[in-house]
C-alpha cells in the first residue's frame, strides 16, 4: 500500500491542514513560538503515529485472534533536544481490556509490539528524504 499525506498552509496562517484522503487534522505549532495554537505539531504527531499504529493493529489482531477488545489506550511517551533537535527515544505504555483471558491479552500485546509499522520503521531507522523543492517565483 502507497501513502501519500499532505499538509497545506491555511492562508496567511501557519496552521495547516493535514490530509490523507478523505481524512484531515490540523497541524500547527503551540502559540508561544509562532502558531495559532489549534493542532498537533510536528513532534505530537510523530508520537501519534505510533499510538495510532498499535491501537490499530491490536484491534486488526485481536479480531484475527477471535478476540473482542472493550477498551484500549496507547500512552506514548518522548522528547526531543540537541541542535538540530531529534528524538531522545519513545516508549510507549498500553492498557488493554477484553473478552479474553490475562494472557491471552498480554501475547496480543507482545505480538503488536513486534509486528507494528510504525514502531518497526523507526526501529530500523527508516530513510527519509527530500524529493523535490520547488519555490514559486523561482525558475525549475
Amino acid at each position: 500500500m502507497t501513502f501519500e499525506v499532505r499538509t497545506r498552509s491555511l492562508p496567511g496562517r501557519p496552521a495547516a491542514i493535514g490530509s490523507a484522503g478523505a481524512c484531515t487534522l490540523v497541524v500547527d505549532r503551540p502559540a508561544d513560538a509562532g502558531g495559532d495554537g489549534l493542532g498537533f505539531n510536528g513532534g505530537q504527531l510523530l508520537h501519534l503515529a505510533v499510538a495510532g499504529c498499535v491501537s490499530n493493529d491490536l484491534f486488526r489482531e485481536a479480531r484475527a485472534a477471535g478476540i473482542v477488545l472493550h477498551r484500549v489506550e496507547v500512552t506514548v511517551h518522548g522528547d526531543f533536544d540537541g541542535d538540530p533537535p531529534t528524538s531522545t527515544g519513545i516508549s510507549y505504555d498500553v492498557l488493554v481490556d477484553g473478552d479474553a483471558p490475562p494472557a491471552r491479552l498480554r501475547e496480543l500485546v507482545d505480538r503488536v509490539d513486534t509486528i507494528a509499522e510504525i514502531p518497526n520503521s523507526l526501529r530500523r531507522g527508516t530513510d527519509v528524504r527530500l524529493r523535490h523543492r520547488q519555490v514559486l517565483g523561482e525558475p525549475d
